[in-house]
């Protein structure tokens, strides 16, 4: 897939300018102007592309003159704002096209729509500086896939495949995700690029109390495929089972390349968060990290919050001896679960977590993507 960033910014304005800006064609005269009728994709289709063609069919409307039709596609149902990407794919397009032959008139974007996303789409006519009323709205999935490129990395997991590499014992279940099913696997992704500040999430489920292990990872990242416990650049986020320090509490680790800037929760911040994780919910796990790495777990995407505790290298008093440091791994790998596992020290993965719609990048998680896995009942 290609990068259109410039493009991404020029999108937003446009269809901003479509929603509402001054020099937007009038609807006063929309009662002699008639609007077209959606004709393809149908309502709730499934792209089978990055840049489907939408069809409407023609106003039977007499007023003169140049007859074009105005196209929205956006991933807000009510067309009033866009989601803001990384600046790669389009999350929404805008375009103003002549009146076609035979009865019809479609509408191809000329970039990539943004992957596994619910998007809606409609028109109107357009008569020199007249418009009609705005059609009916349908919606449309773009392609559930993953991708991976400089800056960000995405994978689904829910369609049988990954673009990470599977290590050890791993099953797919049809619409869940990918699921581990020991302590000893894991999947791993080597970054395009070292992002040295950035998002790593993730659903999974199949969590419970009393795990079999103290310290039982969920997500880890560093900077190769050794051993991620003598990593320099180790980082984990952590559900404690059993000895866990206390049993069934959330912790993380970060390392900033040095032991001496080590980024975890004390034994107070622990014992403060002591949960009984349900088995049959999904958490959405969220790491953020720059000067700070900060761990979000909430009840699914933008649901109940369950965790949110951060610490940043001012909070560790060494002055400036920490100016300037940044987590840096270089290659950067980014782990489900963690491979320290088969080494035998501490604990590797958490044994029978499913994982899907992961998201590593230097900027936030765009909010509408993996909206498709929703709305084609993914999370069954």
């Amino acid at each position: 897939m290609r990068s259109f960033p410039a493009l991404a910014a020029l999108w937003a304005a446009a269809l901003l300018a479509a929603c509402g800006s001054k020099s937007s064609p009038t609807s006063a005269t929309s009662n002699t102007l008639t609007p077209p009728t959606l004709d393809s994709p149908g309502d709730g289709a499934s792209a089978t592309t990055y840049r489907p063609t939408f069809v409407v069919r023609n106003s039977t409307s007499t007023v003169a003159g140049d007859r074009k039709y105005e196209f929205i596609v956006s991933d807000s149902s009510s067309f009033s704002s866009t989601t803001a990407t990384t600046g790669a794919f389009i999350v929404s397009a805008h375009a103003t096209v002549p009146e076609g032959a035979g009865g019809t008139t479609s509408y191809t974007p000329d970039v990539d729509l943004q992957p596994a996303t619910r998007l809606y789409w409609r028109a109107r006519l357009v008569v020199g500086n007249q418009a009609s009323d705005w059609s009916a709205t349908r919606s449309i999935d773009t392609p559930i896939a993953g991708y991976s490129r400089a800056g960000e990395l995405y994978d689904p997991l829910v369609y049988g495949g990954t673009i990470g590499s599977p290590v050890g014992s791993t099953t797919f279940i049809e619409g869940k995700g990918i699921r581990l099913n020991d302590g000893n696997s894991y999947v791993r992704y080597q970054l395009a690029q070292t992002l040295d500040s950035g998002e790593f999430s993730m659903e999974a489920e199949g969590f419970h109390a009393n795990g079999p292990g103290a310290k039982l990872k969920v997500f880890s990242m560093m900077d190769g495929t050794g051993d991620l416990y003598t990593s320099s650049y180790l980082l984990n986020a952590q559900y404690r089972g059993v000895a866990g320090n206390p049993d069934n509490c959330i912790a993380f680790k970060a390392l900033f390349g040095d032991p001496l800037f080590k980024l975890e929760p004390d034994a107070g911040i622990r014992a403060a968060n002591i949960r009984a994780l349900d088995p049959n919910k999904s958490y959405f796990w969220k790491g953020t990290w720059n000067r700070e790495f900060r761990l979000v777990i909430q009840e699914g995407i933008g649901g109940p919050l369950v965790y949110n505790v951060g610490i940043s290298l001012d909070d560790l008093g060494l002055g400036k001896l920490a100016a300037g440091r940044s987590y840096n791994p270089s290659p950067h790998y980014a782990y489900l679960g963690a491979n320290n596992g088969p080494y035998g020290e501490e604990d590797g993965s958490w044994p029978g977590i499913t994982y899907r719609n992961v998201w590593v990048g230097r900027g936030p998680r765009p909010a509408s993507l993996g909206s498709a896995l929703v709305a084609e009942g993914a999370h069954r």
